[in-house]
């Protein structure tokens, strides 16, 4: 027993020393011994496993190596909504920008009476990478996902666990959810690249390809072999664990200094600044420098510093209103115009786009750059068969941005918009916009194009998600005449399809059957899927609740079921009271009123209707008439009886509440469990009222344990 004891200490003391080795070199840049000792450690201990396998632990150094490949990346649903940055390209751009986010931390301030906070921003670099979202449990590495779309991402834990500069155990036994970048130094990618071209394989286009081509790997050892790198920048959710020893930091600044003594690797090239004009130093600076990193950037990313005012300003349907990316000036090359032709999108405007040369540019090949509208082929005058200069940034579509008019031979040849429509040959009309822009529309609302974009979306994941309907289906579909309007969709028949071409008996059948399955869809998919103009999937969900509200109110006690209820209630409401919905301002209750106006929509939800389209009633869902706590901010402190965490989160945004993070004058209810923490104590001095699990189960009117 002794020599087994003797044996188990040194495996746990080896760990121990690899670690630490393993955080000097690769988190703090200070290696303190040689590669040949580390190695001589690592072998050490490997050999002891092999030997020893009951002193196994999955949190060992070893285990980096990679584990067995896998047929295919899972599936998973995020804990906390993923989000994206909006961008700016120009100093005037931010400054707009910084205006917003003052105006409505002012309103803010005003409604809530509190005038005490100045604001003020933390600034970072912005890596170019691959965005990944760590979970801990109990410091332990539980899941590593990508971003996905938001909401749902891919597990790559095997892979992630390879990275030397992530933990697989913090300096705290704490659960939390983290948020960073995954990256490749450009030394590396010049490597890998050498020897995909020597096997007479395609090189990767530019290291955050090659970050997300490796972290997607369903080898392992793949991934391993390539050295990624990665920097921490996130705090998403850290549980109360009664004692409240770690709470989420009150400053961005704060958040990182914490992620660093967890043991993360945080890039060190960031800064407070108070100012924009700090902000532009900061930015001018980096650019400057930005060819001297390792590892590739493409601008600042800019959060306002104090989180209590990032809860206040909270997200647009895209995007954190809190939060900037502030980019370099685009990567530019040149190319010849060979073509410029329209196409017809789902609100019917007519855009230009120019068929350009192929050409590398921003470590893509792109071959097609928007020219928006008239306005921009005039101002640029640009002409089919021009040598032009384009841009991009990231993944922004390229933009022209100047034409080369002394390369002309004189063969150019100017383009002008079309006065019908060149998909169903309509006339076509102008339209200005607020800013003095003209865009051109299709006339006809029937258009084979704009129905064609309706029911694309109409058909997708993110409304009534009808697996097999695709946009090669939905064409065919439409040119036979099948389908002319979305709810044409709900009357097809196998008969139907299993003469088309693509189609058999089979496959007739499964699409009918997908259709059949999708007439039971939430309200918020139904409204998204309508393709309202501006009500994406973030506002949908606050039309729905607002929908329902106004149709208890009419209807007591009854839930919402049918498309032709929702006209009844929709198309009953004035543009004052749509603007009562958070957020949404004239061109989106403008809009809704537009649209809710047509009645050649009002027959298509009526017709829906008619064919079984009705809405899911689950008791969570039926719950959301109901909103006793909208407008009411929660925080939450100790352990909770007959809830966890989540989902006690999760009730209180049931009924129209919000959850922050930390106590302020704004704050209506801490919510309290056993053992609380220093937010009890802050609620005490703020005199906040301090609720029980019970008084909120009261408050809401559910008996306890429900």
């Amino acid at each position: 027993m002794k020599e087994e004891h003797i044996l188990e200490q040194r495996i746990e003391k080896l760990r121990a020393e690899i670690d630490d080795l393993r955080y000097r070199y690769h988190v703090l840049n200070d290696p303190s011994v040689t590669d040949e000792v580390y190695s001589s450690l690592m072998d050490e201990l490997r050999l002891l496993e092999e030997r020893y396998p009951q002193y196994d632990s999955p949190t060992s150094p070893t285990k980096r190596v990679g584990g067995v490949p896998i047929e295919a990346f899972q599936k998973v649903e995020h804990k906390v909504r993923q989000w994206s940055f909006g961008d700016v390209f120009s100093l005037d751009e931010l400054k707009k920008w910084d205006e917003r986010v003052k105006k409505m931390w002012d309103k803010t301030q005003e409604k809530q009476n509190n005038k005490d906070l100045s604001l003020s921003y933390c600034t970072e670099l912005k890596i170019d990478g691959l965005k990944i979202i760590l979970e801990y449990e109990k410091g332990k590495l539980k899941q590593a996902s990508t971003r996905g779309d938001g909401k749902v991402g891919e597990d790559v834990t095997e892979n992630v666990k390879t990275i030397q500069s992530i933990p697989y155990v913090l300096s705290s036994p704490l659960s939390c959810i983290v948020v960073g970048e995954i990256w490749m130094a450009k030394g590396e990618l010049a490597r890998i690249n050498r020897e995909r071209e020597e096997k007479e394989e395609m090189p990767f286009a530019n290291t955050r390809n090659a970050a997300a081509g490796s972290i997607r790997q369903l080898d392992p050892k793949i991934a391993s072999s390539r050295k990624l790198d990665s920097f921490i920048y996130d705090i998403d959710w850290i549980e109360d664990d009664g004692e409240d020893t770690i709470s989420l930091p009150e400053t961005q600044t704060e958040e990182l200094a914490l992620l660093e003594t967890l043991g993360f690797k945080v890039n060190p090239h960031r800064k407070h600044c108070k100012t924009i004009e700090e902000i532009e130093v900061f930015y001018e600076e980096m650019k400057d420098k930005k060819t001297q990193q390792i590892y590739d950037v493409d601008g600042l990313v800019i959060k306002v510093e104090q989180k209590i005012i990032q809860d206040a300003l909270g997200y647009t349907g895209k995007s954190p209103r809190w939060g900037i990316a502030y980019k370099f000036p685009a990567e530019k090359t040149t190319t010849v115009v060979e073509d410029i032709q329209v196409q017809v999108g789902r609100t019917g405007v007519l855009t230009p786009v120019a068929h350009l040369r192929p050409v590398l540019v921003a470590g893509s090949v792109v071959s097609r750059a928007t020219l928006h509208n008239e306005d921009e082929i005039r101002r640029l005058d640009v002409r089919r068969g021009d040598t032009v200069v384009i841009q991009k940034a990231g993944d922004v579509i390229p933009d022209i941005v100047e034409v080369l008019s002394s390369l002309r031979t004189g063969k150019e040849m100017v383009f002008t918009m079309p006065d019908f429509c060149p998909v169903c040959k309509s006339p076509v009309y102008k339209k200005t916009s607020d800013k003095g822009n003209i865009s051109h529309y299709c006339s006809n609302t029937q258009c084979f194009a704009i129905e064609m974009e309706n029911i694309i979306h109409f058909a997708s994941r993110k409304g009534f998600d009808i697996e097999g309907l695709g946009i090669k289906i939905i064409e065919q579909l439409l040119q036979e005449g099948l389908i002319t309007t979305v709810s044409d969709i709900f009357e097809l028949k196998e008969g139907d399809l299993e003469p088309l071409e693509r189609f058999a008996e089979k496959s007739a059948k499964n699409l009918i059957e997908a259709i059949e399955k999708s007439k039971h869809i939430s309200l918020e998919k139904f409204l998204f899927a309508l393709g309202i103009r501006y009500v994406g999937e973030e506002n949908a969900l606050l039309l729905a609740r607002y929908i329902r509200k106004h149709f208890q109110e009419k209807y007591t006690d009854t839930s919402i079921h049918t498309p032709q209820e929702v006209w009844e209630i929709a198309s009953s409401l004035s543009q004052e009271e749509w603007e009562r919905i958070e957020g949404f301002g004239p061109k989106v209750t403008g809009s809704l009123l537009w649209w809710f106006g047509q009645e050649e929509k009002k027959k298509i939800l009526a017709t829906m209707t008619e064919l079984g389209i009705r809405f899911v009633q689950t008791s969570s869902q039926a719950k959301q008439n109901n909103t006793p706590l909208e407008g009411k901010t929660f925080v939450l402190t100790g352990e909770l009886e007959h809830f966890s965490r989540e989902e006690m989160k999760e009730k209180i945004r049931l009924y129209g509440g919000k959850i922050t993070s930390s106590v302020s004058k704004s704050t209506h209810f801490v919510l309290c469990g056993s053992n609380p923490g220093s937010k009890y104590e802050k609620a005490l001095q703020l005199n906040v009222p301090i609720l029980s699990e019970n008084d909120f189960l009261k408050m809401i009117g559910e008996e306890r344990g429900k």
